[in-house]
C-alpha cells in the first residue's frame, strides 16, 4: 500500500493514468462538437433567415473540465484509496521499543490498549523493523529486539497489574539499555514521579511518541469505621464539573450467596478532587460487608475490601455477683470497658443468657469454677470457632478450676495458690514482662518498663506448658496461655483484669494484647505500628480489574511489608490471615490522589483511538458517474437538445424501482484469520475445549475430544470433525454445541466481555462440560484447588440452580442407558441443572424432566483421560485395572455419547412418556 498523507491507496500504479489527462484535454479541445442539422423546403426560404443560434467550432472549456474531473474519479476510485488506512507504514525507520503503564488505571480499556499495540506491531513488520513490547509494571530483565512477528505472538502475555511502576526498579532498567531505537509509550494518563527521569533516558536513545487520551479516573480510598457508620471517599481526575459516583457494598447473604448489601452516593463538586459519603448499616449486615466497589469504574483502585477494621467485635464481659458489688473502678471488668467500648459492641449480663447471643469473644473476669450446664454449653461455643478470654483473680485461685489439669476451659494445669509479693511463693520484688518471642502474637509490641506484675496464678509445669505459653515474665512464669479447642481457642491471663495485681490494665500495651487476640476492631492508621512482627497468610488477590482470586500457594508475607503497603509482584492487594483476624492491602491508601499526566511540548501525545479506515473507491466511482451525467445534460444543452434530455430523464427517474433490488448494510469486515476459524468450526460437527492455562491439560482435552470423536463416528450418525481448542476471550462460542472445560488451580479467569459471551452462549443453548479431573473430593472438589477455581470461575456465569443427575434424567437415556457416569474416576456425583419439583406421573416410566437441554454440567471425573485415543485408536492414559478398568472406560464412552446426544437431540428421548397412551390408542 501507498500512503499519502491519511489516504492510502490499494492498486497505486493506476494513479499512472492521471498522466494522460492533459493529453486527454488536448484531443477533447480539438474535436468540435457535431453540428446541429436543420432540414428546409426551398432554397428561397433561406433568403433573410437570421439564424439566432450560434454553434461552437470546438468544446466549451468548463465541459473539458468536467469530463476530465470525471476521468480522474474515474483513475483514482480504481487506484483503491483508503482514508486512515490501518496498515500504512509506520513513521521512522529502525527497532521499535513499545511501552505501557499497565496499572490498574489500564484495565478498564486494556482490550483497545492492546489492539492498538497490535497495530503498532502490524505496521512495524511491514517495514520490517525489529520491535519489543513491555509493561512498565511487569518489566523483562532486558530489551530484546525480535521480528515483529515473534512479538506479536507473545502479545497475550502483557497484561495490567494492580499496581504502579516501581520508580527504583525503572531507573536501574533505563539505565541497562543500549542503542538507538524509537518509543511509543501508552501512558495511563496519571501522573507519577518516575516519568519525567524515565522520558529523559528513552530521549537519549532515539525519538518518543506518546499515546494518552484524557479520560476520567476514579479511585477508592479504604473504608474507614467512624462510630456505628463507615466512612467512605473517593478521589477523581481530572476534576472538572459536578458528578456523582454510585458505592456499592457487596457481601454474603445468610445462605453464603454474594450480593449487593447496600449503596452510598458520592456527590463531586464542580472543581472538587475527592467526594465523601457515610454508610450508615446495622451491625449484623456491616459485619457481612466485604468489599466496596465503584459502580462502572472497571479497576482495582475502584474496589476497596473491607477487613477486621470495619467490624465491630460483639464481646460478652461476664463477671460474678460479687464483683458487680464492687466499686467501678475496682470492678475486674472496669479497665476493660474501657479499653473495648471504643472499638467492639459490649455486652454484659450472666453466661446463660450470653452463649446464645452468639458473640464473637466471651470475658470471663476472675471466674472459678462453673456450673456444669453452663460448662458444656461453653465448651461447645468455644469449639464451634468463640474466643474466650479468661482473666484470674482471688476467686480462680481459691478453686479447683485447673488442678487436675482435665478442664477443656483453661489452657494449663494450675498450681493451687497464687503467687504474689509477700505470699507464700514470695518474690523478692515485683516481676516486669519480658520481652515477646517471635512465636507469639505478641511480638514485636514494645514492653514499658514501668508494667510491674505483684501477684499471678502459677501453671504448673508439663510437657505441652512451653507450646501454651505467649507471653512471659523476666523470669520466665508464664504471664499469658493459650490453646486451641475445636475452631476456637481458649486464653488465659494469669493476673487480675484490674490493677489488683499488676500495672498491666493501666498501660497501653494492655490495649495493644487485646488487639493482637483480635478482641476489639483494628483502627486502620493506628494498627499499622502494630503489624510489626506478625505474619500473613494471602487468602485472596487482586488483579488489574478488581476482581478477587482464592490462593494458598502463596508465601506468607511480614507485617512490616504490610504495614509499608509497597505493592508489586510479591504483595499483590488482596485480604490477608494472621493471628489477630484479617488485613485488606487495597491499591489505595487514606492519602492517595490522582493527577493526570503532563508532558513537554516537545513530545507528540496522540489519542489512543485512531480513525476508522474508511474506503474512497466506491465514493469516487459514483462522483465519477455523477460527473457524467452531468456531461450528458451540458452536452444536451450545448447540442440544443436539452429540452428532449431531460424528458427523457424524468421518465427514468419516474419508472417505478425494480422489487427487491434493495441496497444492503455492509457487513463489517472480517478477518482472514476469523473466517478461517468461523469455516473450520461450521463445516461439521466440531467439539471445542476451552483452554486451561496449562498446555499438557489442554492436550489431554484435545486428544480426549478426539477419541469421543471417533467413538461417535463408530456407534452413531454424528461424524465430527477434529476438535478446536477455544479462547472465550477472542473465539466465537455459538459454532459449538458442547465445550469441554477442565479446570486446574491455575486457570485464567475471563474478562468481562468474555463472560458476557459465555453467558451468551449459555443462553443460546450450548453445553459446557466443567472438569475439575479431582476426583470430586468433598461435592465435586469444594476442598481441592481446582474445586475453589472452578467456584470463583462460575460465579459471574449465569448458571441454574444445580443438583446431582436424578435417576430418570433425559441424559440417563439419550442412547444408552446409565446410572453411572465414570471417567479415569469412578462412583462421583456429577451435577446438572435441577429438575422440577414434580413427582412421576401414574403408570409413565419416566417424568418430564429437564425438557430442555441443561446448560452445565460439572463433575471431577477427568474424563478426558478415559476418552484420549492415540491416531490408531489405542487409549493413551490407564483407566481402573484389568477388565473392571475396561468397563469403567467403556462406560466413559457411553457417558461421552450421551452427551452429545443430548445437546445435538434435545429432548427427543423424553417422548417416552407417551408410549403407553400411543400403545392404547393402536389396540396394541
Amino acid at each position: 500500500m501507498w500512503s499519502l498523507g491519511p489516504v492510502g491507496f490499494l492498486s497505486p500504479w493506476l494513479l499512472a493514468g492521471l498522466v494522460l489527462l492533459p493529453v486527454l484535454w488536448l484531443i477533447l479541445r480539438a474535436v468540435p462538437p457535431a453540428p446541429l442539422r436543420r432540414r428546409f423546403p426551398g432554397v428561397a426560404l433561406l433568403l433573410g433567415l437570421d439564424d439566432r443560434e450560434s454553434q461552437s467550432d470546438r468544446t466549451p472549456w468548463w465541459l473539458l473540465l468536467l469530463r476530465i474531473l470525471a476521468v480522474a474519479a474515474v483513475i483514482v476510485g480504481f487506484a483503491g484509496p483508503v482514508l486512515n488506512p490501518t496498515d500504512r507504514p509506520a513513521p521512522g525507520t529502525g527497532p521499535l521499543l513499545i511501552l505501557a503503564d499497565g496499572t490498574w488505571a489500564d484495565a478498564r480499556d486494556w482490550p483497545a490498549r492492546s489492539a492498538r499495540i497490535e497495530a503498532l506491531l502490524g505496521e512495524a513488520r511491514r517495514a520490517g523493523r525489529p520491535a519489543a513490547a513491555a509493561v512498565l509494571t511487569d518489566l523483562p530483565g532486558e530489551i530484546r529486539f525480535d521480528p515483529a512477528e515473534a512479538v506479536l505472538s507473545a502479545l497475550p502475555g502483557l497484561t495490567p497489574r494492580p499496581w504502579q511502576p516501581d520508580a527504583a526498579a525503572l531507573a536501574d532498567w533505563a539505565e541497562a539499555l543500549e542503542g538507538r531505537f524509537e518509543t511509543v509509550w501508552l501512558s495511563d494518563g496519571l501522573a507519577r514521579d518516575s516519568r519525567a527521569p524515565l522520558l529523559d533516558a528513552l530521549e537519549s536513545h532515539g525519538p518518543v511518541r506518546v499515546i494518552q487520551t484524557p479520560r476520567r479516573i476514579l479511585a477508592l480510598r479504604p473504608p474507614l469505621l467512624d462510630g456505628a457508620q463507615i466512612a467512605l471517599e473517593a478521589v477523581r481526575t481530572p476534576t472538572g464539573g459536578a458528578a456523582q459516583a454510585i458505592i456499592a457494598a457487596h457481601g454474603l447473604d445468610p445462605a453464603g450467596v454474594e450480593r449487593r448489601l447496600a449503596t452510598a452516593t458520592l456527590d463531586f463538586a464542580p472543581g472538587e478532587a475527592t467526594a465523601s459519603a457515610a454508610l450508615a448499616l446495622p451491625p449484623e449486615l456491616r459485619n457481612r460487608v466485604t468489599r466496596f466497589e465503584i459502580e462502572g469504574a472497571r479497576s482495582a483502585a475502584a474496589v476497596a475490601l473491607g477487613d477486621d477494621a470495619l467490624r465491630r467485635r460483639e464481646v460478652a464481659l461476664v463477671e460474678s455477683r460479687e464483683a458487680r458489688e464492687t466499686t467501678e473502678l475496682m470492678s475486674p471488668l472496669h479497665y476493660l470497658r474501657v479499653a473495648l467500648e471504643p472499638q467492639a459492641d459490649l455486652l454484659s449480663g450472666d453466661l446463660s443468657a450470653l452463649i446464645p447471643a452468639r458473640p464473637d469473644v466471651i470475658v470471663l473476669a476472675d471466674a472459678g469454677s462453673l456450673p456444669p450446664a453452663e460448662a458444656e454449653a461453653l465448651q461447645a461455643w468455644v469449639e464451634e470457632g468463640g474466643l474466650l478470654l479468661r482473666f484470674a483473680g482471688p476467686r480462680l485461685a481459691a478453686s479447683e478450676a485447673g488442678r487436675d489439669g482435665g478442664d477443656p476451659l483453661m489452657p494449663v494445669r494450675l498450681r493451687a495458690a497464687a503467687r504474689s509479693v509477700g505470699g507464700t511463693m514470695s518474690w523478692g520484688e515485683p516481676k516486669t514482662i519480658a520481652p515477646f518471642e517471635s512465636d507469639s502474637p505478641f511480638f514485636g509490641l514494645p514492653v514499658p518498663e514501668d508494667v510491674t506484675v505483684r501477684a499471678q496464678v502459677v501453671a504448673q509445669p508439663g510437657p505441652d506448658l512451653a507450646d501454651r505459653v505467649i507471653a512471659q515474665l523476666s523470669d520466665g512464669t508464664p504471664l499469658v496461655t493459650r490453646k486451641g479447642l475445636g475452631e476456637g481457642q481458649v486464653v488465659l491471663v494469669h493476673v487480675t483484669a484490674n490493677a489488683e495485681w499488676s500495672s498491666l490494665p493501666l498501660s497501653g500495651l494492655f490495649v495493644s494484647m487485646l488487639e493482637r487476640l483480635a478482641i476489639s476492631a483494628r483502627g486502620g492508621a493506628d494498627a499499622a505500628a502494630d503489624l510489626a512482627g506478625t505474619t500473613w497468610q494471602p487468602v485472596e488477590v487482586m488483579d488489574a480489574e478488581g476482581r478477587l482470586t482464592e490462593t494458598d500457594t502463596r508465601a506468607a508475607v511480614a507485617g512490616e511489608d504490610l504495614a509499608a503497603g509497597d505493592l508489586g509482584p510479591d504483595l499483590p492487594p488482596g485480604l490477608y490471615a494472621g493471628e489477630a483476624g484479617r488485613f485488606a492491602l487495597n491499591v489505595t491508601r487514606a492519602d492517595t490522589s490522582l493527577a493526570p499526566a503532563r508532558w513537554p511540548a516537545r513530545i507528540a501525545v496522540e489519542g489512543l483511538t485512531r480513525p476508522a479506515e474508511r474506503p474512497l473507491g466506491g465514493l469516487l466511482l459514483a462522483l465519477a458517474v455523477a460527473l457524467m451525467a452531468l456531461d450528458a445534460l451540458a452536452s444536451l444543452a450545448v447540442g440544443g437538445r436539452l429540452r428532449a434530455g431531460a424528458a427523457l430523464l424524468l421518465a427514468a427517474l419516474l419508472l417505478p424501482p425494480v422489487p427487491g433490488a434493495r441496497a444492503q448494510d455492509a457487513a463489517p469486515p472480517i478477518s482472514a484469520q476469523d473466517e478461517a476459524f468461523a469455516q473450520a468450526a461450521t463445516g461439521s460437527v466440531v467439539l471445542g475445549h476451552i483452554l486451561s492455562g496449562d498446555a499438557q491439560v489442554d492436550e489431554v482435552a484435545r486428544q480426549g475430544l478426539e477419541g469421543l470423536g471417533r467413538t461417535l463416528w463408530q456407534r452413531t450418525s454424528v461424524e465430527p470433525a477434529a476438535p478446536m481448542a477455544v479462547d472465550p476471550e477472542t473465539d466465537e462460542l455459538a459454532f459449538f454445541p458442547l465445550l469441554y472445560w477442565p479446570i486446574t488451580d491455575q486457570t485464567p479467569i475471563p474478562s468481562g466481555a468474555a463472560y458476557d459471551k459465555l453467558n451468551a452462549y449459555l443462553r443460546g443453548g450450548g453445553m459446557i462440560v466443567f472438569d475439575t479431573r479431582d476426583a470430586g473430593i468433598a461435592g465435586f472438589g469444594r476442598t481441592t484447588p481446582e474445586g475453589r477455581r472452578l467456584q470463583t470461575i462460575a460465579r459471574p456465569l449465569d448458571v441454574p440452580p444445580l443438583s446431582p443427575v436424578p435417576e430418570d434424567h433425559v441424559l440417563t437415556r439419550t442412547f444408552y442407558l446409565l446410572q453411572d457416569f465414570p471417567g479415569r474416576h469412578q462412583g462421583r456425583d456429577v451435577w446438572v441443572e435441577a429438575a422440577p419439583d414434580e413427582e412421576p406421573t401414574p403408570g409413565m416410566p419416566f417424568r418430564n424432566l429437564n425438557d430442555n437441554v441443561t446448560p452445565v454440567v460439572i463433575g471431577g471425573n477427568d474424563w478426558a483421560s478415559a476418552w484420549a485415543m492415540n491416531p490408531v485408536g489405542m487409549p493413551l492414559y490407564p483407566v481402573g485395572r484389568g477388565m473392571a478398568g475396561e468397563r469403567q472406560r467403556e462406560m466413559a464412552y457411553r457417558f461421552g455419547v450421551n452427551l452429545v446426544m443430548h445437546v445435538l437431540t434435545g429432548n427427543y428421548k423424553s417422548d417416552q412418556v407417551h408410549v403407553p397412551a400411543l400403545l392404547e390408542r393402536l389396540g396394541q
